[in-house]
């Protein structure tokens, strides 16, 4: 596609330009108390330093200082739909919620059925408040009988606690963990070749929406068959101070599948492309 006289390659570079344009107008939008955290400082994620020498464009998002686009947004959606791209959402919130009254409390905070779940698998939901409102979309991980993970957008992290707390019921403990992971998704046609190439297990049992625990680069990681883009993939799930490891660990091992970093915009057009 050209746009008047300039070439394709011009084109691109004045999509990207708009499609990140898009993002950051977005993010304008929302509330100052969404944008930065409560000191007016953005966050950033264990992997920041990394993206920062990848060259990508840093933009604030939620609060956070997140990678908009390395390469472009246009080359980075392609690569996820053709091969494998690797995103940084260690800015999404996780919630334990544990203790025997761990399941029903979940099962009355969501819409969907917890008592469903087995350990090691996972669901799409929605937090509700008591109208039956919308508080945020989410996923459960059932790590055991009376353990649970929720993964919750970032901009509504605390808000998300609060109600959880308020609206548990009794013998359910809850606590905010989002500092202490990094979560990183591996998603494309080639991203299970890929992740194959560095893990002992075997992943062809590793069914969409169920999790393991497992190695990666000698590190301990939580793999769930997740994702937001349309694509297979897997979201990984590590220790704060691990990040950088599993980050570098999969762009070195996936170089010649032709995987590629990917920043937020290309996660939005990805994901507004397959309708999630």
């Amino acid at each position: 596609m050209k746009i008047g006289r300039g070439s394709a390659r011009c084109s691109n570079a004045f999509l990207d330009t708009f499609l990140c344009g898009v993002l950051l107008f977005r993010t304008l939008l929302t509330s100052r108390e969404r944008f930065m955290n409560e000191s007016g400082i953005l966050r950033s994620t264990p992997l920041h330093d990394v993206h920062v020498a990848s060259g990508a464009r840093m933009v604030p998002f939620s609060g956070w200082n997140l990678p908009v686009q390395y390469a472009g947004v246009i080359a980075e959606h392609n690569a996820v739909r053709t091969a494998a791209g690797l995103f940084d959402v260690s800015h999404m919130g996780e919630i334990e919620l544990e203790g025997p009254g761990a399941l029903t409390s979940l099962q009355r905070l969501t819409c969907n059925d917890v008592r469903a779940l087995r350990p090691g698998q996972a669901q799409y939901t929605a937090m509700l408040d008591e109208t039956g409102g919308v508080i945020d979309d989410l996923i459960v991980y059932r790590r055991g009988e009376e353990r649970f993970l929720a993964v919750v957008n970032a901009g509504n992290t605390a808000t998300d606690l609060d109600w959880m707390r308020d609206a548990a019921g009794p013998d359910c403990e809850i606590r905010d963990c989002s500092a202490d992971y990094a979560l990183l998704a591996l998603q494309g046609p080639r991203a299970g070749a890929i992740l194959a190439g560095m893990i002992r297990d075997d992943l062809s049992s590793l069914r969409s929406f169920w999790f393991a625990e497992m190695s990666l680069a000698e590190v301990d990681v939580l793999v769930a068959r997740t994702g937001y883009t349309g694509e297979d993939g897997f979201e990984i799930l590590t220790a704060s101070a691990d990040g950088v490891t599993v980050w570098n660990a999969l762009m070195e091992c996936g170089k010649a599948a032709g995987l590629v970093p990917v920043g937020l915009g290309a996660r939005d057009t990805l994901r507004l492309e397959a309708g999630l």
